[in-house]
């Protein structure tokens, strides 16, 4: 794998993704704040601090969210679909390349989106003197990064061999399952059929366990995980994501154009 054309075809999508106005939606996330600053003292006197802390971390989720599922499952669909696959494969450009390249591309889209909404997060609880616990937001935010990222290895691997819709909403259905993965043994479990504890239990080894990357709740009451868990938590994460780029591939590979 030639590590310049992956750059190249990374540049490319991160240039592209911007040109699409995606960043627009910071604009939407200051805006959003904007009003909760504005309303929470009204409706919520004493937990107010908690609660914008929760509502500003569930809205950078949920944005972020948006652009890793809509925009990722079109990253190698769209290029199908118009035919202009065709021209990128007969370059010197590998199919690994090529799919490594548009992750990292949307990934680096992700980094700047998450980075440019915890720094207004950030000012608009300092300027409304609003506590926040610095270490665990920072930890938090690069967490939601490393999920988003994971999401969009889904989008991509959903979108080499469906349609956009398709795609679109079997990433949102594994978001959701992964995100409540742990809790799918917990019900099998407690099941006194046989087969649904065993399939319980095989979606939760094939799932990715999103609620390992998901430390909201921790981050709005300044309690970090050990950083042992950090750690494996980061690992698990880096591996879903090469595992599923590697999938994406296999299936990029098998098609014909």
């Amino acid at each position: 794998m030639n590590i310049g054309r992956v750059f190249v075809i990374a540049s490319n999508v991160f240039r592209e993704v911007i040109r699409d106005r995606v960043l627009y939606l910071i604009g939407l996330f200051a805006l959003f704040l904007g009003v909760c600053f504005r309303l929470l003292p009204e409706v919520a006197a004493t937990t107010e601090d908690k609660i914008i802390l929760d509502l500003g971390l569930a809205a950078m989720h949920l944005l972020g969210l948006v652009v890793a599922i809509f925009v990722g499952t079109g990253l190698v669909n769209k290029e199908i679909e118009k035919r202009t696959v065709l021209v990128l494969m007969a370059k010197p450009i590998s199919r690994t390349e090529f799919i490594v390249g548009k992750h990292l591309g949307l990934t680096a889209v992700l980094a700047v989106l998450v980075a440019a909404m915890t720094a207004i997060f950030m000012a608009l609880l300092a300027f409304n003197q609003v506590a926040y616990p610095l270490p665990s937001l920072w930890v938090s935010s690069l967490f939601l990064w490393l999920q988003l990222s994971l999401i969009t290895a889904i989008a991509i691997a959903f979108g080499v061999f469906t349609g956009s819709l398709l795609a679109t909403l079997l990433t949102f259905m594994v978001f959701l399952m992964g995100s409540f993965s742990a809790n799918l043994v917990t019900l099998g479990a407690q099941s006194k059929d046989a087969t649904v504890t065993a399939i319980t239990r095989n979606l939760y080894l094939v799932l990715p366990d999103l609620s390992r990357l998901d430390l909201k709740n921790q981050a709005v009451y300044g309690v970090l995980p050990p950083l042992n868990t950090l750690l494996l938590n980061t690992g698990y994460g880096m591996l879903y994501i090469i595992l599923l780029l590697a999938i994406a591939t296999l299936l990029f590979s098998r098609r014909e154009f």
